[in-house]
C-alpha cells in the first residue's frame, strides 16, 4: 500500500514533565515495579509520561496518536507490557491487552488522573472517533445481511459497499479518493491496522461534518448500543471512561470539538 505523510504527528501530551526518551520511561517503569510498584500503576505513570506518537520496533509499527488527537492508549501499554514481560504475571498481561480487563481495580476519576487530563480527553477521541465508529459500522453490516437475505430474489450485494453509502452517503472510492486528498494518503486494498484506525477516525469527523444532528445522534445511539451488546459477555472490561450519548453530545455535536 502507498502512503505518505505532509509532516511529522504531533508528539504527546506528558503535563507537568519534563520530555523523556522512551527509553527512559521504560527504564524509571522496570524501576518502580522492581521497587514494589504494581505493575499496573507504574505502567499507567510510564503512560502519562510518554511523549512519543508512533514508533518501530524491530520493524513493528506502533502507533499510539491516531489522526494527532485519538490517543490509543492500549496500543502503548502492549508497548510497555513487552518491555517489562520479565517483570509482569503473563496472564494478566494477556488479559489487559486482549480483553481490556485491568489487574486491579481503578475508578474511571483515578484512571484519567492517572494518565493525565490530555491524555485521557485523547483517549476519549479514540473510543468515540474510533471503537464507537467500528461498532456503527459493523451494526449497519448486520442490517445490509439481514436486508439481502431476506430479499425474495437472492441478492447479495456487495455489503462492505453498502455500509460506507449508508453511513457516509458515499461510495468507498469517492471516500478514500476524499481522505487522500486531505491527508495525502492512498489507501488500497491492502490496508495496514494502523492505517485502518486513521481512516476510521477520519470517517468519523467526516459524519460528523456533513450529518444533521438528529441523524449524528442517531447513528452514534447505534454504534453505541452495537458496542454494550459485544461487550455484554465481559463484565470485567474496563475503558476508562463512562460512554453514553450525553457525553458525546456534549463533546462533539454541542461544542463542535471533531470540526
Amino acid at each position: 500500500m502507498a502512503r505518505q505523510r505532509s509532516e511529522a504527528p504531533a508528539p504527546l501530551l506528558a503535563e507537568g514533565d519534563k520530555a523523556l526518551a522512551p527509553a527512559d520511561v521504560i527504564a524509571e517503569m522496570r524501576r518502580a515495579i522492581l521497587e514494589g510498584e504494581h505493575w499496573f500503576t507504574a505502567l499507567l505513570e510510564a503512560v502519562r509520561r510518554w511523549r512519543v506518537p508512533e514508533e518501530v520496533i524491530d520493524g513493528h509499527r506502533y502507533r499510539y496518536l491516531i489522526g494527532g488527537e485519538a490517543f490509543d492508549w492500549l496500543r502503548l501499554a502492549e508497548r510497555l507490557v513487552d518491555a517489562a514481560a520479565d517483570l509482569i504475571p503473563p496472564e494478566e498481561a494477556e488479559a489487559l491487552l486482549f480483553e481490556g480487563r485491568w489487574p486491579i481495580e481503578l475508578a474511571e476519576e483515578e484512571f484519567a488522573a492517572r494518565i493525565g487530563p490530555a491524555k485521557h480527553s485523547a483517549h476519549l477521541n479514540f473510543l468515540y472517533g474510533v471503537l464507537v465508529e467500528q461498532a456503527l459500522q459493523l451494526s449497519v453490516e448486520e442490517e445490509l445481511h439481514k436486508e439481502a437475505s431476506a430479499c425474495v430474489w437472492g441478492l447479495t450485494p456487495r455489503v462492505d459497499r453498502g455500509v460506507y453509502e449508508r453511513i457516509y452517503g458515499k461510495p468507498p472510492e469517492e471516500l478514500f479518493a476524499a481522505y487522500y486528498e486531505e491527508t495525502g494518503i492512498i489507501l488500497e486494498r491492502e490496508v495496514s491496522y494502523d492505517d485502518l484506525l486513521e481512516f476510521t477516525y477520519w470517517l468519523f469527523k467526516y459524519r460528523l461534518k456533513r450529518q444533521e444532528k438528529a441523524r449524528v445522534a442517531s447513528d452514534t445511539r447505534k454504534g453505541l448500543a452495537q458496542l454494550s451488546r459485544m461487550e455484554m459477555a465481559v463484565a470485567a472490561r474496563r475503558r476508562g471512561a463512562r460512554l453514553d450519548e450525553a457525553e458525546f453530545s456534549e463533546r462533539y455535536v454541542l461544542d463542535g470539538a471533531a470540526g
